[in-house]
């Protein structure tokens, strides 16, 4: 099996399980970026966000919003979550499974994820807000044929 997310689903694969039903898993993240770091999953395999039907996302950003406030009134003392999808290569996804990961926060922890960027303007809001409008109604027109 080469999706690790898979092996563990199956259970081939150790993992530290926070929540479990029939179309979901959560568990910890190994190489977390704070206490309680936890990735949230389908059990069924998709890639990435293009992959994914709607409401498996759904359902993976309320699981997510449900470990975010477990967070929040555990003894990890989060007042604040990261809650984020990487979506493709590009976009730091390293496991090929879509995952949204749900990152416990506390105030003056000194995480950053921002470190080193920098800031950056659209050199032509106006066209790019045209190219996304096009392609939403090439996505449109497409659902309906």
């Amino acid at each position: 099996m080469s999706c690790v997310f898979c092996a563990i689903v199956a259970g081939d694969a150790p993992a530290i399980r926070i929540y479990e039903d029939d179309d979901y898993l959560a568990i910890l993240d190994i190489r977390p970026f704070t206490r309680g770091h936890t990735l949230v999953f389908p059990k069924r395999h998709t890639v990435d966000l293009t992959d994914t039907a709607p409401d498996t996302v759904a359902g993976m950003a309320t699981l997510g919003q449900r470990i975010a406030k477990a967070a929040r009134l555990s003894g990890l003392d989060a007042d604040g979550n990261n809650v984020v999808i990487n979506d493709g290569k590009s976009a730091f996804q390293s496991v090929f499974h879509i995952h949204l990961h749900v990152v416990p926060r506390r105030s003056g922890d000194k995480l950053s994820f921002a470190r080193g960027m920098v800031l950056r303007r659209d050199p032509d809001r106006e066209e790019s807000g045209r190219l996304l409008r096009e392609a939403l109604a090439q996505l449109d027109a497409a659902q309906q044929d």
